[in-house]
């Protein structure tokens, strides 16, 4: 995928790592980049174009969809993080981790994928996590739909790829952005991060591995459940 000349699409376009996607697509040459946003006042950076689009609303996906006939670059960034875990927080949480990680990112693609058949040449990148590989049960409901997510990319790279789309996920831990500003914990440079993920996409990388971490639990799933999650031990099975 050439960045260069592209006409890009980013969902969640007004902060964070949707932020720094539209600068570092601009930076690279992009001829057009849509920041998407469900109130795109908020969408500032010099050069953008505003994009009405709240991507759990089908209405709305309809009528981005229909604006942005031109789009050869899809990424699917917008998401939330409402901190449920696996045996507290409101059900309704889990809802809108999943109406927004899974089945807006499902819509949204749905509704491009015919645009982005007309340009040929064309990309979706999906904005995963480490938690897609690993789960967490205080943010059991964040990381069953980045899970469910990762299984919509890697579908949808098969359904994709005869019309010349290429998938692409991003996996990535902690970032600086106001998702997880009250963690104090070590964090990524959202600009970083979305520079190395457009490299990857040039590069027709399946899956992106923004960090150490990711790479290391990537590389313990062959493991098993013990190697993940130490505090679990299997029994021995009798021979």
């Amino acid at each position: 995928m050439q960045i260069n000349g592209s006409v890009a699409l980013v969902t969640g376009g007004n902060r964070g790592l949707g932020e720094q996607f539209v600068r570092a697509l601009l930076d690279a040459g992009a001829a057009k980049v849509y920041a998407g946003s469900r109130d795109p006042r908020k969408v500032t950076v010099p050069g953008a174009v505003p994009l009405a689009l709240d991507v759990t609303d089908p209405e709305s996906v309809r009528a981005a969809a229909e604006q942005a006939q031109d789009v050869t670059l899809l990424i699917n960034n917008a998401g939330t993080s409402l901190g449920a875990g696996i045996l507290d927080g409101p059900l309704d949480d889990f809802r809108t981790e999943c109406e927004t990680h899974v089945l807006g990112t499902l819509s949204v693609t749905r509704a491009f994928a015919p645009v982005l058949a007309r340009a040929g040449s064309s990309a979706v990148l999906n904005v995963l996590s480490v938690l897609s590989w690993y789960a967490q049960e205080q943010s059991a409901a964040y990381c069953a739909a980045k899970s469910a997510a990762w299984s919509l990319t890697n579908a949808a790279r098969q359904a994709l790829a005869g019309q010349g789309t290429q998938v692409t996920a991003l996996h990535v831990g902690y970032m600086d952005t106001d998702l997880i500003a009250d963690l104090d914990v070590p964090k990524l440079d959202p600009a970083k991060v979305a520079r190395l993920a457009l490299d990857g996409l040039e590069a027709g990388r399946f899956e992106i591995l923004a960090d150490d971490i990711s790479k290391q639990v990537q590389a313990g799933l062959a493991g098993g459940v013990s190697a993940l999650y130490p505090g679990l031990t299997e029994p021995a099975v009798a021979g």
